[in-house]
Formats: structure tokens, C-alpha cells, sequence
């Protein structure tokens, strides 16, 4: 009987005004500044803590370990003073992009990634013929904000036209990667970090970039070789090579459309010829 008069208590609290007032207040603080770092890697360092905070509690409320509450209580407080200065440049910028845009104005536009595909997939087609060498980095999930600030920001709409502009060799953007975010190009000329392992030594830099930013992010990186043209798709740490057009396309929409899957392998490379692997 007790109980349920406890229960009953919990919910009148909880069907107070201010009570809810004040749980809309907390989480709503919490989501302000996990979208204040949206964009960067350190969104998904923070759900790890949150993560660990939350067992360490729960480890607390059914245990009855004394020590390691006393452990615990002393270290929270601290954890929550070094937050900010481990995330202090996430939040810098994140407060400097609601400063010029403002905070209901953030959006990501996922609309016709079809198009911004097909266009891709055709650029990287001509540049192989033009043995043009070229790394475009589609952002998926985790932000790369971090490596687009390397670069030099655009904003400007996909086209076959542009990136063929942008790769043309004494062009001041074509060594790099292109950075798209949004179905847009978010920068070019970007540095990516390079991968630590690869499985072919004759790779050159921007096979291990591509496979280095695929390593670390969620990202897709398509690249196009300077010395042989062949077209390679990474993704995972992995890498698809002698792709076309029309593969590239569908390996692409892979990742974008619902319903199409990407097969997957335990080897760092896949082919997409059965008799070969082609050179990079």
C-alpha cells in the first residue's frame, strides 16, 4: 500500500506545471548543445559519456557499493567541468554558426540526391577519360565539418560542368577532396586524413585519403585516378574499383535510397570485374 501511495505522490509531482517546466528545460538545454556540435565527430564522443554517465548511475542506484558511489559523486562534477574544454572548439564554432544563421534556420536538404548522384557519377566518367585525377567525398551521418573547414567553402549545386572545373589540373582547387553535404558542395580543396594500412603500396595520396576518411567517418568517397583513370568507390575502409558510370551510379544510390543494398566483404577491396582489379 505504501508503494502505490509513492507512486501516486511521484505522479502528482510529475503532473506539476513546474515539473515539467523544468524536464523541458533540461532536455532541451541537452539538445542545444548536441545540435551546437552537430556537424563534427564530437557528437558522437558526447553520446558515449552520456552513455557511461548513465551505467555509472544505474551501476550506483542497485549496488550497494560504497566506495565506488563516494567515486562516482566526486568524479560527475568534475566530468562536467572538463566538457566544455575538451568540446570548447565544437561549441565556438556551433555558437558562431547560430550567430549568422540562426538557430530555427539549420537545415540539411536530402531532396534529389538522385541528380546530385547521376552528376557525380558522370563527371567522374569524363574525368577518367581525361585521366584527371579526382576525390569527392559524399558527408552521410557523421559531420565533416572539421575537414571542410581545411578546404575552400563553395556552397554551389552539383554539376558535372563544375566538377570538371574544379579537377582540371592548375586549377587552385583540383588537390584536394570536394566536399558534398546536402546534395550541395560544401568546400574543395579539402585535406583529408590519410589511411594508416592500405592493401595495394602503389596507392596513391588520394586512394588513402578516400580510405582514410571512410575509415574514421560513415562517409562515401568516390576517386578517380590520375595515372590510370580507373573509377573506385570507398567506403568503410574498403574499396570497389573499376567502376563506370552506370556501376558508380548504382553503388552510390546504394547508400542514399532506401530498399538497395551495398554488398559487403571482410577484404579491404573489391573488385567490380570478376577476372581483374585493374591498377590504380
Amino acid at each position: 500500500m505504501a508503494s502505490f501511495q509513492d507512486l501516486l505522490m511521484t505522479l502528482t509531482r510529475l503532473a506539476d506545471p513546474v515539473a515539467i517546466i523544468d524536464v523541458l528545460l533540461v532536455a532541451g538545454l541537452i539538445y542545444a548543445l548536441l545540435y551546437l556540435m552537430r556537424g563534427t565527430p564530437a557528437v558522437q564522443l558526447v553520446r558515449g559519456i552520456i552513455v557511461v554517465v548513465a551505467i555509472l548511475f544505474f551501476l550506483v542506484a542497485i549496488l550497494p557499493l560504497p566506495a565506488f558511489r563516494w567515486l562516482v559523486e566526486r568524479s560527475i562534477p568534475a566530468m562536467l567541468i572538463g566538457v566544455p574544454v575538451i568540446f570548447q572548439p565544437e561549441i565556438r564554432r556551433g555558437l558562431e554558426r547560430l550567430g549568422r544563421t540562426g538557430f530555427l534556420l539549420w537545415h540539411t536538404n536530402h531532396q534529389g540526391m538522385r541528380q546530385v548522384v547521376q552528376q557525380v557519377a558522370r563527371a567522374a566518367e569524363r574525368l577518367s577519360e581525361r585521366r584527371h585525377g579526382a576525390l569527392i567525398v559524399f558527408e552521410r551521418t557523421t559531420g565533416l565539418q572539421e575537414l571542410v573547414e581545411t578546404g575552400v567553402a563553395l556552397d554551389a549545386s552539383v554539376t558535372t560542368e563544375l566538377l570538371l572545373t574544379i579537377f582540371h589540373p592548375g586549377t587552385a582547387l583540383h588537390d584536394g577532396a570536394v566536399v558534398i553535404r546536402g546534395g550541395r558542395i560544401a568546400a574543395a580543396a579539402c585535406v583529408l586524413p590519410l589511411a594508416a594500412e592500405v592493401p595495394d603500396p602503389q596507392m596513391g595520396t588520394r586512394h588513402r585519403a578516400a580510405l582514410g576518411v571512410t575509415e574514421q567517418t560513415d562517409a562515401v568517397a568516390v576517386v578517380v585516378s590520375e595515372e590510370t583513370g580507373n573509377i573506385s568507390l570507398a567506403y568503410g575502409g574498403r574499396m570497389i574499383r573499376n567502376l563506370d558510370e552506370g556501376r558508380l551510379t548504382r553503388s552510390l544510390l546504394a547508400f542514399f535510397e532506401p530498399g538497395i543494398g551495398v554488398r559487403r566483404t571482410t577484404s579491404h577491396t573489391v573488385t567490380a570485374e570478376a577476372d581483374g582489379t585493374g591498377g590504380l
